[in-house]
């Protein structure tokens, strides 16, 4: 078996173990019905093979019939789960128990390698850190460095919120030990989902500190003394137990221990970390309490993982006998997000009300100094007379007033914050079992913090100015790698100086030692036309020897020179060549720059091209609607002049009536009232299309216009 087969290869070779054990369950004796358990415990005369033997045929019966097991069989997997998953199962079950086997994001790997992730430098930089002892990941540029950086970059592409924590690669180079990159990458996202490491692994950490608070109380509850002494030393929670959240104990045990812990991690979750972590405290407490903060952290970075070499199943045992209570658990985590939201609304209104009296001592600020510049501008020219200047002052005042009154206002809603806050930590503290001299280090501890949260919102300002002030220093400076370039130049230059003076000061004793054999030299040839002739000879032989003395030291000061000035030359071409470096950089930075620059340059005209072209479009629809309302406007005129006119024809007809006397006077009168009320309906209809004429030029000045001051 291999750890990348896949599930239906699992079965088929559990099918064959099942087939070739039949003599030996008959041999041992020990039957197993269809109806009976799974869970069945061997002969106490049975050895270790036989032991072996039967858990491969049994994990094999539940891989096949994973289904139908994990339904009937549940509490019994558990039990199986806890005795350990046989090495060659632990691929395929651990993808079972976390229902891994059938994810479609599998089918988006191989996509997911494809693009480029922000985090990829911070992955690259942690690779070496995870596992850098064990042999598949401590080689660089290995496959296993290589396939944890594609399951790390494929979730932080997939989950952007998250991105990478670094304790995260610890986890899935165990994946990545047991099973292929792709059921690796699903079995991590299914954990981060549905096993709370998201929570974890995110930014704000809000689920690590609600772990830290439970196991405390925990703690609290079952150890009281250790509690006690812990709180002492000033020795949190968090110093030494987030790595066991984090990592699940895979940064703290040994790999096989961690990998039985792992196995209970994935049947029942984070509950086996707060078991784990409360049985290791409880072995531990004698040895703990004679010890300060100092070797508290020596003894859980060095003695603790190796407590537990010969074996976990001492270790799962005790911590089975640790009290968990899911319910109570839950009330905790209601507590820990009460108190949560308390802090933060107490900080959020700490903040506005700083930010309230910052703005009020600007603007009382800025008051002062206008009224000042008021006074230094106008009462000099003598614009402005007494009454107005009076009248100025007295309006300053009142917003003076107004701004201290605000402060007041904001100063006693501090204080009542504080107070609120010490209310609460004084009901938290007595509800607690905190002894007097930590509620005294916690009242310190908190004055403290309060003052350098004040401290530090009134320097945030000065602290960004400075920051923009080493910001445009960094900015004319030379970057981190020409400035390492240079201190290596500058290191050499300094090596070769050296070897000069070194070759100098040989030189000088050189010439020293030759001043002296020729002092000698002189004080022999001095008296030479005295001596016998046979004396001669010796004479001359010295003279031969200190000028072939003279001439290699003249060789060696030639060869010296030759040398410094070839040290010279590789000095000077190395800077040159470096020189040359930079400049290359600077060409290749500036062509990036004016490819960024066109690009954006052709985005522009684009951009250009369109608004020229809705404008032009805008222009024409305008165009065409004013000429639509000056076609109206004829169409109403003609229509009022027609009207006009007709009434003028009544008119006549009503006094060519009265002239002539045709009608009779019962029947005049009747007509001229006809006559009347058509009259005014026709009036009326006049000034109707008149309004309506009227309303119909403002239409159509007001969309012209609005059309060029809004298109």
């Amino acid at each position: 078996l291999t750890t990348t087969l896949t599930g239906l290869e699992y079965f088929v070779c559990c099918r064959l173990l099942e087939t070739d054990s039949k003599s030996l369950r008959s041999v041992n004796g020990s039957r197993r019905n269809s109806g009976s358990s799974l869970v069945s415990s061997s002969s106490a005369s049975s050895n270790l093979s036989h032991l072996e033997e039967d858990s491969w045929i049994l994990w094999g019966r539940i891989v096949n019939e994973w289904e139908d097991v994990h339904k009937k069989k549940e509490k019994q997997i558990k039990e199986l789960v806890r005795k350990g998953i046989p090495h060659h199962f632990r691929a395929i079950v651990w993808q079972l128990l976390c229902t891994a086997q059938s994810m479609p994001i599998k089918d988006q790997y191989s996509e997911l390698l494809k693009m480029t992730s922000p985090c990829e430098k911070l992955i690259r930089r942690d690779i070496a850190r995870t596992y850098p002892e064990h042999d598949f990941f401590k080689e660089k540029d290995s496959l296993g460095q290589e396939v944890l950086f594609n399951v790390m970059k494929a979730y932080s592409l997939v989950d952007r919120e998250v991105g990478y924590c670094q304790g995260s690669a610890f986890i899935v180079g165990l994946l990545l030990m047991q099973m292929p990159e792709e059921e690796a990458f699903c079995v991590f996202v299914k954990l981060m989902q549905d096993y709370r490491l998201r929570e974890l692994f995110k930014p704000s950490m809000a689920e690590l500190g609600l772990c830290m608070y439970q196991f405390e109380y925990m703690i609290q509850e079952q150890l009281p003394e250790l509690y006690v002494h812990f709180q002492s030393q000033s020795f949190h929670t968090s110093m030494y137990a987030s790595s066991w959240f984090l990592t699940i104990f895979l940064t703290t045990f040994p790999l096989p221990i961690a990998t039985r812990i792992f196995d209970i991690f994935m049947s029942e979750g984070l509950e086996i970390v707060f078991r784990v972590g409360l049985a290791v405290l409880q072995m531990n407490q004698a040895e703990l309490m004679q010890l300060d903060m100092e070797g508290m952290l020596q003894h859980f970075q060095k003695v603790i993982p190796h407590q537990f070499d010969n074996g976990p199943d001492k270790l799962i045992q005790a911590s089975y006998q640790v009290k968990y209570n899911a319910k109570k658990m839950k009330k905790l985590e209601k507590e820990y997000t009460t108190i949560k939201t308390k802090e933060m609304e107490e900080q959020v209104e700490i903040k506005v009300s700083m930010t309230q009296q910052c703005k009020s001592s600007q603007r009382q600020s800025f008051l002062d100094l206008s009224s000042t510049a008021l006074k230094r501008k106008l009462c000099p020219k003598g614009q402005v007379t007494r009454a107005q200047e009076a009248e100025e002052n007295y309006l300053i005042k009142r917003e003076l007033a107004t701004i201290k009154q605000q402060s007041d206002e904001a100063i006693t809603k501090l204080e009542q914050a504080e107070n609120t806050i010490r209310e609460l930590q004084q009901q938290q503290w007595c509800s607690s079992r905190y002894s007097e001299d930590f509620v005294l280090q916690l009242e310190k501890e908190l004055v403290q913090a309060r003052l350098s949260e004040a401290e530090s919102h009134c320097a945030l300002k000065e602290m960004q100015d400075k920051v923009l002030e080493m910001e445009k220093r960094n900015s004319s400076l030379p970057d981190e790698n020409n400035v390492a370039r240079l201190q290596e130049e500058l290191i050499a230059v300094k090596l070769r100086e050296a070897e000069a003076l070194m070759g100098l000061k040989e030189l000088k004793q050189q010439v020293k030692d030759l001043e002296e054999h020729w002092q000698r030299h002189l004080a022999r040839t001095a008296g030479r036309w005295k001596d016998p002739s046979r004396k001669n000879t010796v004479n001359e032989l010295q003279d031969e020897l200190m000028t072939i003395r003279l001439r290699e030291a003249e060789s060696q000061a030639n060869l010296k020179e030759m040398k410094q000035r070839m040290m010279e030359m590789e000095t000077q071409n190395h800077v040159n060549s470096n020189h040359l470096r930079r400049a290359e950089q600077e060409v290749t930075s500036l062509q990036g720059k004016v490819q960024y620059l066109s690009a954006q340059n052709k985005g522009l005209l684009a951009q250009l091209s369109e608004a020229k072209r809705k404008q032009a479009e805008t222009e024409c629809k305008n165009k065409e609607e004013v000429m639509a309302v000056r076609l109206r406007e004829a169409d109403s005129i003609a229509a009022v002049a027609e009207l006009q006119q007709h009434i003028a024809e009544l008119e006549i007809q009503k006094e060519e009536g009265k002239i002539q006397g045709q009608l009779n006077n019962s029947d005049s009168n009747q007509y001229i009232r006809e006559l009347k009320d058509q009259i005014a309906e026709l009036n009326d209809e006049v000034t109707v299309l008149a309004d309506y004429e009227k309303l119909l030029q403002f239409k159509g000045m007001t969309f012209f216009h609005g059309n060029i001051f809004f298109t």
